[in-house]
């Protein structure tokens, strides 16, 4: 009888072993994690500082890894087209995709239709940083001080142009919400990249120009751009004797551009949490940090949830002003 209910206990576990390894099961799954390169999916083209970004974070993170992260390129449709396949991709932790928020937050707001859901076809993993926006002037503009600018434009026929890199863009959105919060005849002046709108500034061609404070550092350093104020919370590290928007008099006003990792909806929150922790470590390193910091990013490591909050908090507020300067995708 003892034999008997032994071979029986033997025979259970070798039918419960078979079935556990003909069927799916991401727990084994997960424990190796990664086992394979990881493609990053970034959507935009080589050499913009999104892209410059990315490729630092998945050079690092192929070192704490172990496995390759492969930096994918899938321009289009102001990213929509290379984050619309990370969010069709298998939930595996084998793809992910590089957010940024003009894709994720103000494209659903100025697309008349999206091909991803960015809040139920997405799960962030953590937002890699911030970059600051800064508000830049020809040197022989009258208008020093923010209040000059917002004055000026009041009072001048026409109002004052602003240029940016281009309509919907977050410098875009930035110089909407100052005309809703301040009552400033600001008129936009969209061109096809910074560079354009930089060499028109310079050149005295156009009075402003909002951009990333990456692009405009040089020229502000050298005599060649006044500056005007950052849209951050806090003054910048690359130019700290600019005030920001808030020192200025308007209050509440912190506008960033950002960047983060996310993968697809219905990732294993173990694999999410394993990215998070990498990335968080990565963030962590000062050589990483500088790095960053020359591409006029702040890095910001924090939790999925966090970064999440951010996204959800950007999509609400963009919405109304998307919708009352009447942006529209080009």
């Amino acid at each position: 009888m003892p034999l008997l209910k032994t071979r029986r206990r033997l025979t259970a576990a070798a039918l419960g072993l078979m079935a556990a390894l003909s069927l799916p099961h991401p727990a084994l799954a997960q424990q190796g994690y990664p086992n394979k390169p990881i493609r990053l999916i970034v959507p935009f083209t080589p050499g913009g500082v999104t892209d410059t970004s990315g490729r630092l974070i998945a050079e690092q993170l192929s070192k704490r890894l172990g496995q390759q992260v492969i930096v994918d390129n899938k321009p289009g449709a102001s990213g929509n087209i290379g984050t619309q396949m990370a969010a069709a991709a298998e939930p595996d932790g084998y793809t992910l995709v590089l957010g940024f928020d003009g894709t994720l937050v103000i494209n659903p707001h100025v697309f008349p239709k999206m091909p991803f859901d960015t809040v139920r076809d997405l799960a962030p993993v953590g937002k890699i940083g911030d970059a600051v926006l800064i508000l830049v002037a020809h040197p022989g503009l009258a208008a020093k001080t923010l209040r000059d600018v917002l004055d000026l434009s009041k009072k001048q026929n026409g109002g004052l142009s602003y240029g940016t890199s281009g309509t919907g863009g977050t410098p875009h959105i930035a110089g909407e919400l100052l005309k809703m919060r301040t009552g400033a005849n600001l008129v936009h002046v969209p061109y096809k990249g910074g560079g354009q709108a930089m060499t028109d500034v310079m050149g005295g061609n156009i009075p402003l120009v909002y951009t990333a404070i990456a692009g405009a550092v040089q020229h502000v350093k050298g005599g060649k751009l006044h500056p005007v104020a950052v849209s951050s919370a806090q003054r910048s590290r690359a130019l700290p004797d600019v005030p920001t928007f808030i020192e200025a008099g308007v209050g509440d006003f912190d506008v960033s551009s950002w960047v983060g990792l996310l993968a697809p909806a219905k990732t294993p929150r173990s694999i999410i949490e394993r990215l998070n922790s990498e990335l968080n470590a990565v963030l962590a390193d000062l050589e990483v940090r500088e790095r960053l910091n020359n591409l006029g990013i702040a890095a910001t490591p924090g939790t999925p949830e966090r970064f999440g909050d951010d996204i959800r908090r950007d999509l609400g507020r963009y919405g109304p002003v998307v919708k009352a300067a009447g942006i529209k995708a080009e």
